[in-house]
């Protein structure tokens, strides 16, 4: 892969050294299609990167590599199978737990939210029908978590992260706020794609509600232990924990600039932490038809079209902007694709904690998988963290 047609898949990776890293797999420079030494270099936290620390998994075709790199602001080691923050990345989770009750019978993805959750949509705002489907694909135009609120200081984000918010408490205080006007839809649904965490929030209130049990409950039956992530856990309600050890480290700044490790957090319902290799086996299993069968599977892959069959214009955000189809939407239904210079593509979700960056990639056909989990040293969430571009540009390359 040229560097050039390269950072056409690094952009879209971002919806995303005073010491120098560890080793992070000594091994023969290239084997197999995989440059070993490229991706250990990839990987090792450079000035500039606003990185503490980061882990990766590569596969193409039987060739495997993992590494981590050093704690630069500690200076201690780090695992190479150390567990992290996987923020949105629970997103594709909770959509294959709705694909399956679809499956069953217990959804239908084109009935509206309105019929399965009757008036947790205000209706003298939202008058019009907003699928099921529509929340997965963030097609909804619903507005985001916690919309209008006052904006919060650095220090404050630090000591909210400890806090567990509900997807009831989430909804309500997004939909309903006190002390300030209430948002209305950003669109008519349907006609626009805009990346939306608000719908998953509703999304996990359906799956709950449709289920009688808990997010955490469903997760774990119905993906964790069929493909046995067992380092990959929901998070505890009311509680705020710790990312399990061996950990990935993960800090943000103060305001004096002292860094915080904020290892301990709250979240919400679909907060989970995991590791690299579970990630892949969440992948793998998603794709090779273990947890779907092919009809709700092509969903995943189903980008939004409008009457014309053309994809629907993609609006808010830099997601799907770039690649021969910028602009347009790239999410299917809890996925979203990146294009290769070959004409292929591979799919896959980043994700966000605070302290915690991450990211699952793969083609169709699993011959190419990159996992990577990046701790931050600063303050900065824009864009996809350098070393993700890095590995990306050493990994998915020929």
């Amino acid at each position: 892969m040229r560097r050039s047609s390269a950072l056409i898949v690094t952009a879209a990776l971002a919806c995303g050294v005073a010491l120098p890293a560890q080793a992070a797999s000594p091994a023969p420079a290239t084997d197999g299609g995989l440059n070993r030494t490229a991706l250990g270099e990839a990987i090792a936290i450079r000035p500039g990167d606003g990185a503490a620390a980061v882990v990766a998994e590569v596969h193409k075709g039987q060739e495997s590599w993992r590494g981590a790199s050093g704690d630069v602001v500690s200076g201690k080691r780090v695992r190479p199978g150390a567990h992290f923050r996987i923020g949105s990345i629970s997103k594709p989770m909770e959509a294959v737990i709705l694909l399956q009750l679809s499956a069953e019978g217990r959804v239908d993805l084109d009935r509206d939210v309105q019929h399965y959750l009757p008036g947790l949509l205000p209706e003298e705002r939202f008058k019009e029908p907003v699928t099921v489907r529509q929340l997965l694909d963030h097609t909804s135009g619903l507005p985001h978590d916690f919309e209008g609120a006052p904006a919060t200081s650095r220090d404050e984000d630090i000591e909210r992260r400890l806090d567990y918010v509900t997807f009831d408490e989430v909804i309500e205080g997004t939909l309903r706020p006190s002390g300030r006007p209430a948002p209305g839809p950003h669109f008519s649904p349907g006609t626009r794609q805009e990346y939306n965490s608000f719908g998953y929030r509703v999304a996990g209130k359906l799956i709950e509600h449709i289920t009688g049990h808990s997010y955490q409950y469903e997760v774990t039956t119905r993906i964790l232990k069929p493909l046995r992530m067992s380092e990959t856990r929901a998070a505890v309600p009311d509680r705020s924990t710790p990312v399990p050890r061996p950990s990935l480290p993960g800090y943000l700044p103060r305001s004096s600039g002292t860094l915080v490790d904020v290892n301990v957090q709250g979240g919400l319902p679909a907060s989970m932490t995991s590791t690299t290799r579970d990630l892949d086996r969440f992948i793998s299993g998603l794709f090779d038809g273990r947890l779907l069968r092919p009809a709700q599977a092509a969903e995943l892959f189903a980008v939004p079209k409008d009457a014309t069959g053309k994809p629907l214009p993609y609006v808010g955000g830099s997601n799907c902007n770039t690649g021969p189809a910028k602009g347009t939407a790239c999410f299917g239904v809890g996925l979203m694709y990146v294009p290769m210079p070959d004409g292929s593509v591979v799919w896959g979700k980043t994700g966000s904690d605070p302290g915690y960056r991450s990211g699952v990639f793969a083609s169709p056909d699993l011959e190419r998988r990159m996992v990577y989990a990046v701790g931050t040293a600063s303050a900065e969430s824009n864009g996809a963290p350098p070393a993700s571009q890095r590995l990306a540009l050493a990994a998915l390359g020929d």
